[in-house]
């Protein structure tokens, strides 16, 4: 496999704070990559950095080959990227934010009409081509704001919590959305706090905590590093939980701790489940 998005011994300080802490990590041609960690683990820091919004302290950064200190304009035209918060124009139709993004790219005229009309089709926007951005719904401009990024044709598409305060019926639409690009052979870097976001949509995850890559692997990868079976039961006002291989000795432990049953519960471990145990902290907001 071939390497597009390379990050090595990355640190960036922010005066005495450390945001990012000699981070390494290549995500390879085609790839959904998964950066999961809490608010506030340097998921955002990263994605600024690889987009040359700022720079690191030290290290060194590639985009498909490219040094991005070296040649910032090779490296933007070849990202396409979906900030947090929006970064539509309110005042403008969804069919003229296309095409201003099209301009800055050098796009023809031909080029951005052909282009706008083939992404707002594939977004199902096109009968909402001429109303205002503004007036869209929470989901429909982040469908908006992620066609705006692919105006250009990136090879690849940054997403830094795509799907952060939209309602769950418009997140799962959203994550529809993003297989359909991943099959078009795209590589993606999502930023996600959403457990079950990242083990729906990515093929391979990090955990990113206080900065530091702490572990990289499939979802099942990091699943299984924590254990296959949870036994769980409220204890002392906060909810216990004991990891083990199998279900037999979940069950085990439970009767060696008297534990009534329909007081406890054993059940295969999720991601959520795996982060809490391999970060040992409470769930991610």
């Amino acid at each position: 496999m071939e390497p597009v998005i390379v990050f090595k011994n990355v640190t960036k300080n922010y005066g005495a704070v450390t945001a990012v802490s000699d981070f390494s990590l290549a995500v390879e041609r085609g790839e959904f990559f998964g950066l999961l960690g809490p608010n506030g683990a340097g998921k955002t820091t990263l994605l600024r950095m690889a987009t040359t919004i700022t720079s690191p302290s030290s290290g060194f950064i590639s985009i498909d080959g490219i040094n991005v200190d070296r040649n910032l304009t090779g490296a933007k035209r070849r990202l396409g990227v979906v900030p947090q918060y929006s970064n539509l124009e309110g005042e403008l139709t969804a069919a003229q934010n296309l095409e201003y993004h099209g301009r800055l790219y050098g796009l023809s005229p031909r080029q951005i009409k052909r282009r706008s009309g083939e992404l707002l089709e594939f977004a199902a926007l096109t009968e909402r081509k001429n109303d205002k951005a503004k007036y869209f719904s929470g989901g429909m401009q982040r469908k908006l704001m992620i066609v705006k990024a692919l105006m250009h044709e990136p090879e690849i598409l940054l997403l830094d919590e795509t799907t952060a305060g939209l309602d769950a019926a418009w997140r799962r639409r959203i994550w529809d959305f993003l297989r359909e690009l991943r099959k078009q052979g795209l590589t993606i870097l999502l930023t996600t706090h959403y457990l079950e976001e990242a083990e729906t949509l990515c093929s391979r995850l990090g955990m990113i905590e206080h900065g530091v890559l702490k572990r990289t692997g499939t979802p099942s990868e990091i699943i299984s590093a924590a254990g296959n079976f949870v036994l769980e039961y409220f204890k002392d006002g906060k909810t216990a939980q004991y990891f083990f291989e199998n279900q037999a000795e979940a069950f085990a432990e439970a009767a060696r701790l008297t534990i009534l049953d329909g007081e406890f519960k054993v059940r295969e471990v999720n991601l959520e489940d795996a982060f809490i145990q391999l970060t040992k902290k409470r769930p991610v907001d």
